[in-house]
C-alpha cells in the first residue's frame, strides 16, 4: 500500500469527521421496566404548585425521582410472584417477606413510590385553615391548626439529611406527627399517612437552596384539605391505602 494512498485516505477521513460530527444523533431511550407498579400522571399541572414548588421541581421530582422509583421497584420484583401480587400498602408493610437479597431495594423504593403517590394527592389546593372532621380531629389530637403547623414544620426541620414529616391516622381517626429517614413510610410500622411532607433535597432545592425551613412555611399553601378529608374518611372506613 502507498505512502501516497494512505495520505489520501486520511485526508478524505478528516474531511468526513466534521460532517459525521455535525450529523443529528439517534439517541435511544431505555424503556423503563415494566411490572405490576406504574407511575400515575400528576392530578394537576407541574406549575399549579406555583404557591409553594416551581413547576422545573415538580416535572423532576415527579418525572425523574418517582419514575425512577417505579422503575427500581418493577426490576427488584422481576420473577417475584407472591411480592408483585401484593397491592403497594401490603407489599411495604410486609418487607420480612421478601428474600434478603432484594429487601433494602425494596424498602427504598416500595416506600419511595408510596410516599410520593400520598404526596401528589394531598397537593393542589389552596391552603387555608383546615375543614370538617380533619380540622376537628387536628384540634382534638394536635392542638389546633397552628400548634400544628409548628410541630409539623419543626420536626421537618430536625430530619437529619433526606427523610418524610408525616401525619399518621389510626383507624380511629387519631392523628400524630412522626418523622421518618429516606424513604421510610409509617406504613411499615403497619400505621396509614393521613399526609406528609417530602424533605429531600430534590423537593424544594432549586427555590429555596439550604433554607428547608422556607420551604416547609410555604408547603401549607398548596394543601387540598378536601383530599386530606377524603384520605381521613378513608382511614376510619379502613379504605385507605397509601
Amino acid at each position: 500500500m502507498s505512502v501516497t494512498w494512505n495520505r489520501r485516505a486520511l485526508l478524505l477521513g478528516a474531511a468526513a469527521l466534521p460532517a459525521v460530527m455535525a450529523a443529528p444523533r439517534r439517541v435511544f431511550a431505555q424503556a423503563a421496566p415494566t411490572g405490576p407498579h406504574s407511575l400515575a400522571p400528576l392530578p394537576y399541572a407541574p406549575n399549579a404548585l406555583e404557591a409553594a414548588i416551581d413547576a422545573q421541581t415538580m416535572e423532576i421530582h415527579h418525572g425523574r425521582h418517582h419514575a425512577a422509583y417505579v422503575g427500581n421497584l418493577n426490576t427488584l420484583l422481576q420473577g417475584q410472584a407472591e411480592l408483585s401480587a401484593m397491592p403497594l400498602d401490603q407489599l411495604v408493610m410486609n418487607l420480612s417477606r421478601a428474600p434478603e437479597a432484594i429487601r433494602t431495594g425494596l424498602r427504598n423504593n416500595a416506600g419511595g413510590h408510596a410516599n410520593h403517590t400520598m404526596f401528589w394527592q394531598i397537593m393542589g389546593g389552596q391552603g387555608g385553615a383546615p375543614t370538617g372532621e380533619v380540622a376537628e380531629a387536628i384540634t382534638r389530637d394536635l392542638g389546633g391548626y397552628d400548634k400544628l403547623r409548628t410541630d409539623f414544620n419543626g420536626a421537618g426541620t430536625r430530619v437529619f439529611g433526606s427523610g418524610w414529616v408525616f401525619v399518621t391516622v389510626s383507624n380511629a381517626g387519631q392523628l400524630a406527627i412522626v418523622t421518618k429517614p429516606n424513604q421510610d413510610t409509617p406504613l411499615m410500622d403497619g400505621v396509614r399517612v393521613l399526609m406528609g411532607n417530602d424533605v429531600w433535597e430534590h423537593a424544594y432545592y432549586l427555590r429555596y437552596q439550604n433554607r428547608r425551613a422556607d420551604y416547609l412555611t410555604a408547603w401549607w399553601n398548596v394543601l387540598d384539605w378536601n383530599k386530606i378529608n377524603e384520605r381521613y374518611a378513608a382511614a376510619k372506613a379502613g379504605t385507605l391505602r397509601v
